[in-house]
């Protein structure tokens, strides 16, 4: 990663939540601008996944070190959408500990 990375410092006067298909690695970089720009994505992998296994975990891979890299978050929503969030938005997960005890719940 080199060059300006576009690193969101403050937030932007519109956050916008997109629902995007991974369709192949040419998309990758249009999801990385989409969070520079300080939108909340939900990816669905699978058009993807139907063409190349490998092409997905490349993709998931250079997106989640890109993420790393801007101070974003990234997470798994189910088998089919991976949600990535820019540096200024944190994605909540359930403590294990947490978990013993309690009820489970539908999601």
């Amino acid at each position: 990663m080199s060059g300006d990375q576009g690193i969101v410092t403050a937030h932007p006067d519109r956050i916008y939540l997109k629902a995007l298909p991974l369709r192949d690695l040419g998309d990758v970089d249009a999801i990385k601008q989409e969070v520079k720009s300080g939108n909340i994505l939900i990816l669905k992998i699978s058009p993807l996944a139907k063409k190349s296994i490998d092409d997905v975990k490349r993709a998931v891979n250079e997106l989640l070190e890109f993420t790393q890299f801007v101070g974003g978050d990234m997470a798994r929503l189910g088998e089919e959408r991976v949600v990535i969030t820019p540096s200024f938005i944190r994605i909540w997960r359930e403590k294990a500990t947490a978990l013993k005890g309690t009820l489970p719940t539908a999601a």
